[in-house]
């Protein structure tokens, strides 16, 4: 086996730092998968695998990436929550991959809340 030099470390450091940030850490954006088995099943793994290569192609690290369980209303699932700075939360009903990277590139991105998908502002 190969030994380890002092720039592999800072390699395996960088990309797990990268890669931990997205659930802990300072982040501008919060953004909620709600993934209770409701969700799951109505396709909330889909909506997520769509928003972790948006969020890989951004390439942004001020956004946190969460999950949580059911939010209790399970007929709009898979329901996902954007939480921005100086904004009230927006809860976003019935989403798919389609409609998950649209609300990541308008919302998340430009800061334009997608009203066709939304289900609350809280």
């Amino acid at each position: 086996m190969a030994k380890l030099t002092i720039d592999d470390l800072k390699k395996i450091k960088d990309k797990t730092t990268k890669e931990t940030s997205l659930r802990h850490g300072a982040a501008n954006i919060k953004i909620t998968v709600h993934m209770g088995t409701c969700g799951i099943a109505a396709g909330a793994r889909e909506a997520m695998n769509a928003l972790m290569e948006e969020l890989a192609e951004a390439d942004r690290q001020d956004i946190r990436v969460v999950t949580s369980g059911c939010m209790g209303m399970c007929s709009s699932e898979p329901n996902v929550t954007i939480e921005m700075e100086d904004s009230a939360p927006i809860v976003y009903q019935l989403m798919d991959s389609n409609k998950m990277r649209q609300v990541f590139k308008r919302h998340v991105m430009l800061g334009e809340v997608q009203t066709d998908f939304a289900l609350a502002r809280m």
